[in-house]
């Protein structure tokens, strides 16, 4: 009996410390600021995102993009809230760098094309600018 419970010790003290531990910030590299946005200000692909953005991302990320959906809840770190001033004043380049890249509990999105990764961008500005009203 003595391993089940050090195992259940030892399993409880990891969680424990992987929910308080402190994160590093998510910096993405240099280069990620250079990386222009194809579709910037391109209202028909913005509504195309949409369908990816209720489908893959407002699970963690909310309806409006303020980190509150709802598996948003246990994760470490906290999904980004996309209408903070800390999201909307990273370049599209960083946007779509982390949207590719993932980390954490944030999933990489290689595997959606460049497109809907730019078409999420676009979106994520939208949200910004939807609290500002």
């Amino acid at each position: 009996m003595k391993p089940f419970y050090t195992i259940i010790f030892f399993s409880l003290f990891s969680w424990a410390g992987t929910c308080f531990a402190q994160i590093d910030p998510w910096i993405a590299p240099d280069y990620a600021n250079r990386i222009k946005n194809p579709i910037a200000n391109n209202a028909k692909e913005t509504e195309k995102a949409k369908k990816v953005y209720f489908t893959v991302c407002n699970v963690c990320h909310g309806d409006h993009g303020r980190a509150d959906g709802i598996a948003a809840l246990p994760l470490r770190p906290k999904p980004a809230n996309f209408t903070t001033d800390e999201v909307q004043n990273q370049t599209d380049g960083v946007l779509f760098w982390k949207l590719t890249n993932g980390r954490g509990p944030m999933a990489h999105y290689d595997s959606l094309t460049r497109n809907q990764r730019w078409q999420l961008v676009n979106f994520i500005r939208q949200l910004g600018k939807e609290s500002k009203l």
